[in-house]
């Protein structure tokens, strides 16, 4: 089934698109030649060259800096000639040195335990402590148990603290390493979920600046060792990390760019983030979606024609850090960002395709469904779903109004991979990734392809409704992106 799904593409795309065009019929034809190109196509084979020839590409690291000039001679390779970097600044470089750690009371027993990202080394020889758990971390509680916490080392109580909200824990959590530091804390520890004492990346931080105290994550194991023993009495843990951190840098979105031909100061924006943490290749978080963007650069670069509106593809640093590298983009573009028809952005992993997320925006689904019901629903990807997030690029240009749309795939395995050690090439089902980009390469050409924009932009009080409705107002306001 999986096999005739994929390969009948000429009865797949046949259907007329909804969208305005001047040619419904040949729109149809050429969306045909596209899809077939790209499950034909190379990405693949794109995407081991870069997991497996650059593997990890933390933000700043050597490794996305040879990735970047690897993409963008990828894109002029497929004849796109406006290819280009563009920098944005982070406060601070980092990047993952050795760990040790181990319990010293009340028994002697080596410990998993890492540095967190943009943690700040231990001091030489390390840190030595007691533990104190705590399941609250705004400024009261901490202030109130400050007798407590100082001198200690500090175990976050994560299933307590996210039970008050997702959003409203991961600001308190974000502000809580100034706060431990102020209440005399010697360093933060969080526990990991993953099983067999493993670790999934992560930072306590947003924007790339260093985290106040010495921040480590624990294994679930030795988290639940440590629980058990404090019940009796104290818990005394040393460790010591050295990670390599530089000072201010700079760090390159790769863009790349085919013209308009009727419009082309008209504009539509496919991205993904290039990024990805240390432990793995970064192969589904965000290999895949950086792969799914250059196939289908590729695809419709190939076409033969120009496309009505200028297509810019987009591949994002530091978005593991804050969509950093999206969110600078949307401000250095900012005064052109009125003639951004719309943004189609791609991290969830290359998953079985389901559709798109519309990000709360009910104009943008009813625009959308005629191209889900006629094309998009025989690749699978006809789901529509209100879901409003912010939690990858197409982040920066909802908060601009911009019609966003986000790949929505199944995620029931991405789980098993996300920030790990196993998120490798191996994992990433070819098919899915065929899938997918088929799906994102169709929609941006039927948008773009359209007479009119698919929807009007929103202006800052319609963007604040739906961020409201999605309980992302206050977070936003506190990382300091968004102003009510």
């Amino acid at each position: 089934m999986v096999f005739f799904r994929c390969f009948a593409i000429s009865l797949l795309l046949s259907a007329s698109l909804s969208f305005a065009v001047d040619q419904p019929a040949e729109l149809s034809e050429t969306a045909n030649r596209l899809a077939g190109s790209i499950y034909t196509g190379p990405s693949a084979n794109t995407l081991s060259e870069l997991a497996d020839g650059y593997g990890g590409r933390l933000t700043g690291s050597p490794e996305y800096r040879r990735a970047t000039e690897w993409a963008e001679a990828k894109f002029r390779s497929y004849g796109i000639q406006n290819v280009r970097v563009e920098p944005f600044p982070m406060s601070s470089g980092w990047q993952r040195g050795w760990a040790h750690a181990e319990m010293t009371a009340p028994l002697s027993r080596h410990l998993y335990i890492e540095s967190l990202g943009w943690s700040p080394s231990t001091p030489a020889g390390g840190i030595k402590g007691n533990v104190i758990e705590i399941q609250e971390v705004s400024a009261e509680k901490i202030k109130a148990q400050a007798g407590q916490i100082k001198g200690h080392i500090v175990l976050l109580n994560l299933d307590k603290l996210f039970a008050q909200g997702f959003w409203k824990s991961v600001a308190q959590l974000l502000a809580a390493p100034k706060l431990l530091k102020d209440a005399g804390a010697l360093a933060v520890l969080v526990p990991d979920s993953v099983t067999n004492n493993a670790h999934s990346a992560l930072g306590l931080q947003w924007g790339g600046d260093l985290t106040a105290l010495p921040a480590g994550e624990i294994g679930m194991e030795d988290t639940k060792l440590v629980r058990r023993l404090l019940e009796r009495g104290p818990v005394t843990i040393q460790f010591e990390f050295q990670d390599k951190v530089s000072g201010p840098i700079q760090v390159n979105n790769v863009i790349a760019e085919i013209p308009g031909s009727e419009h082309p100061d008209e504009w539509i924006l496919l991205g993904a983030h290039f990024d990805s943490w240390d432990y793995g290749t970064g192969a589904q978080d965000n290999g895949s979606g950086a792969a799914m963007v250059i196939e289908a650069a590729r695809a419709l670069a190939a076409m033969g024609k120009r496309p009505r509106r200028t297509i810019r593809f987009a591949l994002w640093g530091g978005e593991e850090q804050g969509l950093l590298g999206s969110y600078a983009y949307s401000l250095a573009h900012k005064d052109e960002m009125s003639k951004c028809i719309a943004v189609l952005n791609t991290d969830n992993g290359a998953g079985h395709p389901e559709g798109w997320k519309v990000e709360g925006r009910e104009d943008l689904k009813a625009a959308m469904k005629p191209l889900s019901d006629s094309v998009l629903k025989n690749l699978s990807g006809e789901e529509l779903s209100m879901e409003t997030t912010y939690d990858t690029d197409h982040g920066p240009f909802l908060l601009q109004g911009v019609p966003a749309l986000d790949l929505l795939v199944d995620e029931s395995h991405y789980g098993e991979v996300h920030h790990k050690a196993s998120d490798t090439f191996d994992k990433v089902d070819p098919l899915f990734l065929k899938s997918d980009t088929a799906i994102l390469a169709v929609t941006a050409y039927a948008i773009e392809e359209a007479q009119q924009p698919i929807v009007p932009h929103i202006d800052h009080a319609a963007v604040g409704e739906i961020l409201k409705k999605a309980d992302l107002d206050q977070f936003l306001t506190d990382v300091g992106v968004w102003k009510p």
